[in-house]
């Protein structure tokens, strides 16, 4: 048989379900309020991380791009320091020696020259007159020490005037072997 529930009885089942409702509400929320702290926490430490390793490694990697002109007016501020250094091949001024890899040649811009200094073959579009860009330092004699040299060339094509028609350019190679 069953008992007749008493005020008491009533009471006590309500607050045990209020009870248990609440602490269920504030222990859910305490979690997802700690999940967001540490995830917060974890991005902060991450951005923190990479503004360190950006900041620092971009102090040491940095290379300043400079004309002849502003080389010279620099002068013993960027002894020893690396740099690229861009102009024109002054005409008359190169000095291939095939058997040492040694290339010479001269940077100018209006009156200003660099003498520049080489090791490793020039690049196959490398010419008296055209424009360069040099990677390297500059040295208390003055002389430019490159460890890398670019070409710079226009990013225009235009088709040799020789060429003529194609087709019959193309006849003529597979005649003559």
């Amino acid at each position: 048989m069953r008992r007749a529930r008493t005020r008491r009885d009533f009471a006590t089942g309500c607050r045990s379900r209020i009870l248990r409702a609440y602490r269920t509400t504030v222990f859910e929320g305490e979690e997802k309020l700690g999940q967001k702290l540490w995830m917060l926490t974890g991005l902060a430490a991450i951005a923190g991380a990479i503004a360190v390793l950006a900041a620092g490694g971009l102090n040491e990697n940095m290379v300043f791009f400079l004309t002849p002109a502003e080389l010279e007016v620099r002068g013993v501020e960027v002894v020893d320091q690396p740099v690229r250094l861009g102009g024109r091949v002054k005409p008359g001024s190169v000095d291939w020696n095939p058997k040492t890899s040694e290339l010479r040649f001269v940077i100018s811009e209006g009156d200003v020259e660099i003498s520049v200094e080489s090791t490793g073959a020039p690049p196959s579009m490398f010419q008296q007159g055209m424009g360069v860009v040099v990677e390297g330092a500059y040295g208390e004699d003055h002389v430019f020490r490159a460890t890398n040299l670019m070409v710079k060339h226009s990013n225009e094509y235009a088709p040799p005037e020789h060429a003529g028609d194609a087709g019959q350019v193309y006849k003529s190679l597979l005649e003559n072997p």
